[in-house]
C-alpha cells in the first residue's frame, strides 16, 4: 500500500486527467492510506498475542489477499480512467465491479473473525483492553455503513448506487477527501467508523502518558471509563454524520437539528468525563 500510494502521488504529478471533478489518482491514494492505517493497526494487534493461532494465520493471509485485490482493481479502472465503485456501463466494468463486491465481502467475514479472536483476549490493562474491543466493533460496523451507497438509486445511467445524497457526483468537494460540499455525502460516515480501530486505542495510550501528569489518571477505573465515554461519543458521531448524510446534508453545512445533536453528544461526551473522574473520589472515598 505504501508502494501504491508513492505511486498515486506520481500519478496526481504527472497525470492531468480528471474524473467527477477530482484527479483520477486521488482515489487509490485515499484507498492505500486508509490500507495502511489499517495494516499497522493489525499488524500491532497480532503482535500483543504470544502466540498465533492457525485460524488467525488464516483469516491475516485472506485479508492481505483481498486488500490487494480490491487494489488491483481500483488502479487497473484508474489507469483506464473509469471508475471503479458503482459502474456497470460495460460488461467488464460490471464484472470489477461485482468482483469488488465479491472480495469486500470476504475482506468483512475475515475480519470479523480476526476481531472475535483478538477481542476475546485480555491485551493489556482493562481500559487498553476495552479501547482495542470497541475500536474493532466499531471499525466493523463502519466497514458495513459502505452497504448503504450501494442501495441508494443512482441519477447516472450505468451505475448502480452512489455516495451522495441530494447532488449528482462530481459536484464541489472538500480537500484530498473530496466529500460533497453541497449535498450529503455517506463517506465521511463510513471513513469515520472505519478508523474506530486507530481512534480507540490511540485514545487509551494518550490517557496512560497523560497519567504521568495528572494523577486522576492513574487510576484504572478512570481510564476505563474515559474509554466507555470516548467510544459512545465515536459511535454518536458515526450515527449523527450517516443520518446528516441522509438527509441530503452536506458534513459543513449543518442545520440547527445536527448542530442541537452535536450540542448533545457533546454535553454527554463531558458527562461521560465527568462520571471517569468520579471514580477516583470513589476511590478515595473507600
Amino acid at each position: 500500500m505504501t508502494a501504491v500510494a508513492a505511486v498515486s502521488v506520481g500519478g496526481l504529478i504527472l497525470d492531468d486527467r480528471v474524473l467527477l471533478g477530482a484527479p483520477v489518482w486521488l482515489k487509490p491514494l485515499k484507498f492505500s492510506l486508509s490500507f495502511m492505517a489499517f495494516g499497522l493497526a493489525w499488524a500491532w494487534l497480532i503482535s500483543l498475542l504470544p502466540k498465533r493461532s492457525t485460524t488467525l494465520n488464516i483469516t491475516s493471509a485472506v485479508i492481505i489477499l483481498t486488500a490487494l485485490g480490491e487494489m488491483v482493481i481500483l488502479l487497473t479502472q484508474t489507469v483506464r480512467g473509469k471508475e471503479s465503485h458503482f459502474n456497470i456501463a460495460t460488461d467488464f466494468d460490471a464484472l470489477l465491479f461485482n468482483l469488488m463486491g465479491m472480495t469486500i465481502i470476504i475482506f468483512w467475514i475475515a475480519t470479523f473473525v480476526a476481531s472475535v479472536i483478538i477481542g476475546a483476549r485480555r491485551l493489556g490493562g482493562r481500559a487498553n483492553t476495552l479501547a482495542i474491543r470497541l475500536g474493532l466493533g466499531i471499525s466493523l460496523v463502519g466497514m458495513l455503513l459502505g452497504v448503504l451507497m450501494t442501495t441508494r438509486e443512482s441519477s447516472r445511467e450505468g451505475f448502480a448506487g452512489t455516495h451522495s445524497v441530494g447532488v449528482v457526483e462530481g459536484g464541489p468537494g472538500m480537500p484530498l477527501t473530496n466529500w460533497s460540499t453541497t449535498g450529503g455525502d455517506l463517506r465521511v460516515a463510513h471513513f469515520v467508523g472505519l478508523h474506530a480501530l486507530q481512534a480507540l486505542p490511540l485514545i487509551a495510550l494518550a490517557l496512560t502518558l497523560l497519567a504521568a501528569r495528572w494523577a486522576v489518571l492513574r487510576s484504572e477505573e478512570v481510564r476505563v471509563r474515559m474509554i466507555w465515554t470516548a467510544g459512545l461519543v465515536y459511535a454518536a458521531l458515526i450515527a449523527l454524520t450517516t443520518w446528516q448524510a441522509l438527509r441530503g446534508q452536506a458534513l459543513l453545512s449543518p442545520d440547527w437539528l445536527t448542530l442541537a445533536t452535536f450540542a448533545v453528544i457533546v454535553g454527554g461526551g463531558a458527562a461521560g468525563v465527568s462520571w471517569a473522574k468520579s471514580a477516583d473520589r470513589e476511590l478515595v472515598a473507600s
